[in-house]
């Protein structure tokens, strides 16, 4: 809680009217954003294990690229996700995860508007409200911290499949708890979760720790020509398409390479540009915190928070970098 009362009253109000909606379906549909990470994933399966073992029906899905990174591979409940062309076109109840907006969905947007009661679950300050109930706080350090507070609400019990998939997400999203978002109620959900007898080292170790090695030479080359501007005190590389296909590594393999890159001393920002098979160019940028890289992420039609934002853009990386570069 931030002690604005009134967004605290928001996000209370919002919560209890999900629990209903969701208590009063006949089935529930939940979809995360596309190339989901470890917050989305683990918010959406956590939900979708909690409502199954109530005997609640629910479906859960994401859009194509219909793909699970490899380090996220220990999640539980990744074989019960349906492909997007089998999710309902006109679910009655549609609920959301991490998602900042309609486009983040991809091939499940058209459902999400065709959705009787469309549940917003996200911490996103930047999150278009694109809901008929919105549960959107942006000081929650993840979606999963929304989603335990739902499952509360719905007064369903925790099973030890969704306490696993809440762990990832809080981890995910606090940098294993290095970020400004960890707070005392972040150790104590993670106390919560761990009392389920989680296998911290395994998860700890695919999920942030082992890479094939084919990886870590493309780790290497994207090192090797990364850029640091030290008059913006920003640096970036890129990984193109042709960069993938020659070390023989997977789009979904390089999600992580800006937590290394970040690292750099001399750079406040940090930004990595990664081809996507469609031509265009993801970028991811993290801030150490004086400079607000949500806004740079919004000019841009994208989002995220202050410390860690991104967009999608057709330009040319080199004009992406330029643009970044005067916005810094």
């Amino acid at each position: 809680m931030n002690g604005d009362m009134g967004t605290d009253v928001a996000v209370e109000e919002a919560l209890t009217r999900a629990a209903a909606a969701i208590r009063s379906a006949r089935e529930v549909s939940l979809a995360c954003h596309v190339s989901p990470d470890g917050d989305a994933l683990g918010s959406m399966l956590a939900l979708h294990h909690v409502l199954r073992a109530a005997g609640i029906r629910s479906v859960a899905s994401f859009s194509e690229p219909f793909i699970v990174a490899p380090h996220y591979r220990e999640l539980p409940g990744l074989e019960l996700l349906i492909p997007p062309d089998r999710f309902p076109r006109e679910p009655r109840v549609m609920v959301t995860f991490d998602s900042g907006s309609l486009a983040r969905l991809g091939d499940l947007e058209p459902s999400a508007k065709a959705a009787g009661e469309l549940i917003v679950i996200d911490h996103h300050v930047s999150n278009q409200r694109y809901g008929t109930i919105n549960v959107i706080d942006p000081d929650a350090a993840a979606s999963g911290v929304l989603v335990r507070r739902l499952i509360g609400r719905l007064e369903l019990p925790m099973t030890r499949d969704a306490a696993v998939c809440l762990y990832a997400a809080l981890v995910c999203d606090t940098g294993r708890f290095q970020y400004q978002s960890t707070t005392p109620a972040v150790f104590e959900l993670a106390r919560e979760l761990a009392c389920f007898d989680l296998p911290i080292p395994e998860l700890s170790r695919t999920l942030f720790e082992e890479h094939r090695f084919a990886y870590l030479q493309l780790l290497a080359d994207a090192l090797q020509n990364a850029v640091l501007v030290p008059d913006k005190k920003f640096v970036w590389t890129k990984v193109s398409q042709a960069d993938l296909a020659r070390h023989g590594v997977s789009f979904e393999e390089v999600e992580g390479l800006i937590d290394v890159v970040r690292r750099t001393r001399e750079a406040e920002v940090a930004c990595v540009l990664k081809e996507g098979a469609d031509s265009t160019w993801r970028v991811s940028l993290r801030s150490l915190g004086s400079v607000d890289v949500r806004q740079i992420a919004e000019r841009q039609g994208g989002g995220g928070h202050r410390f860690a934002a991104g967009f999608t853009s057709d330009e040319s990386a080199e004009a992406v970098v330029a643009q970044i570069l005067n916005a810094l």
